[in-house]
């Protein structure tokens, strides 16, 4: 059922409009049981614009001790630091974090038969599906969860959030490589943008069957640009069930995603150095716009902040051996390498950051050597030399005309929206 419920195109929630929104569904939630111990599951600070941040801050706020422990949902991500939680968590005591660790501290709560997997990815895939989560959320008598996030088009799974926050954020090696793995081959340009996916299915599949006991409520945000370029919050939408996601999800369709009546033919997008420090997050300039870029066009991706590929060592190591190649060839490499086979969310990676020989990808990292981004078949770019031509400061988002006559289409955060020439997303 849902417990609070607003939002629109036009809509701009305040912080205090957020506070006063979740206020209003945990009174709702005590009047039906107690709430003595509360789990609460943000994303990490990879997502610090999701105002989720704000909003464990206000749980905190209502709760007090009843909050006893905070799970980032970190996925394959790098723990945070003492003072990313200060940052993102403001007035939260760093003593309740609790670190996911993504390759132990599972419980599997049961499994997707591949019978399953094979009738929602038409018979391309058909092994079975671990549902693991954190052990904390199954061993711990907790009488509520409170999954936090933001609903926006996402590569993996077609819109962000919901129980991917669980099954994802707090899953393992196994449920994360499979379900990333699903994804690339059934295709991205496919899933982006809906609700209805093959791996949003398999998710569900595991809610509905396997995490009834679970008292999980969701808490998700619609965040967007407004005319002046700044970030508003379009809408909060708090419930136990698929609905609150379904609300978020067609509001996020309005206000994130960009149809472009014409491919795009150079697109330069901007990193922000405290969010994108690898190319595993980094790639999102890829793959949020890959459906909107021209053939033969050209991607120049601004990263100051990246410093490497991968964010768990294994998986660095694998992106800087077998390199951005394309479907095909990766699809290959899995079969004839053990060792990408057992890393399936790597392989996905590797699928998704490729422009599949569309278009020109080049990267302007701010700690990587040109022979490092050329090693995974990017082309390089030199950063300083690129911030001074394109200048991110004085550009707008969408069109620009640079002072040579030059057009490019610039993009200050991929994170935030989905971008496709409106032929090729049909």
């Amino acid at each position: 059922m849902l417990y609070f419920h607003e939002g629109g195109v036009d809509s701009i929630l305040t912080d205090p409009d957020l506070q006063a929104g979740l206020n209003e569904a945990l009174k709702k939630l005590e009047s039906e049981k107690k709430l003595n111990k509360v789990l609460v599951i943000p994303p990490d600070f990879t997502r610090f614009h999701s105002k989720a941040g704000i909003l464990t801050s206000n749980a905190y706020e209502y709760l007090g001790d009843k909050l006893t422990d905070i799970l980032p949902a970190l996925g394959t991500h790098t723990p945070m630091t003492e003072d990313e939680m200060n940052r993102m968590f403001p007035g939260v005591p760093v003593d309740l974090f609790r670190e996911h660790k993504w390759k132990e501290d599972l419980k599997t709560l049961g499994t997707v038969p591949g019978s399953f997997i094979s009738e929602i990815t038409e018979g391309k895939l058909d092994f079975d599906w671990p549902a693991q989560v954190n052990s904390l959320l199954a061993e711990d008598d907790f009488d509520l969860i409170l999954s936090i996030g933001q609903v926006v088009p996402h590569e993996v799974v077609g819109m962000a959030n919901y129980n991917k926050n669980i099954f994802i954020g707090t899953g393992g090696r196994e449920s994360i490589n499979k379900s990333h793995f699903i994804g690339a081959v059934y295709g991205m340009e496919r899933m982006m943008g809906r609700a209805d996916t093959p791996v949003r299915r398999v998710l569900n599949y595991a809610s509905d069957n396997f995490a009834g006991d679970l008292p999980v409520v969701y808490v998700q945000t619609v965040i967007a640009m407004d005319d002046d370029g700044a970030l508003v919050t379009r809408g909060l939408f708090i419930g136990d069930d698929i609905e609150c996601f379904e609300k978020a999800s067609a509001l996020s369709l309005k206000v994130n995603f960009k149809m472009m009546e014409e491919p795009l033919k150079k697109v330069v997008v901007y990193l922000d150095p405290d969010e994108f420090r690898s190319t595993w997050l980094g790639n999102k300039s890829i793959y949020r716009t890959r459906m909107a870029i021209a053939d033969g066009g050209d991607l120049i991706i601004l990263a100051p902040g990246v410093k490497e590929f991968g964010e768990d060592p294994e998986i660095d190591r694998l992106i800087r051996k077998y390199g951005y190649c394309g479907t095909e060839k990766t699809l290959k490499a899995v079969k004839e390498n053990e060792e990408l086979l057992k890393s399936l969310s790597a392989a996905a990676h590797l699928i998704h950051g490729s422009s599949e020989g569309r278009f020109k990808i080049t990267y302007c990292p701010g700690d990587l050597t040109k022979s490092e981004i050329e090693g995974v078949n990017f082309n390089y770019g030199n950063l300083e030399e690129m911030i001074v031509r394109y200048k991110p400061e004085r550009l707008t988002e969408g069109f620009n005309t640079m002072p040579d006559g030059e057009e490019i289409f610039y993009i200050s955060n991929p994170a935030l929206g989905l971008w496709a020439f409106r032929e090729r997303f049909n």
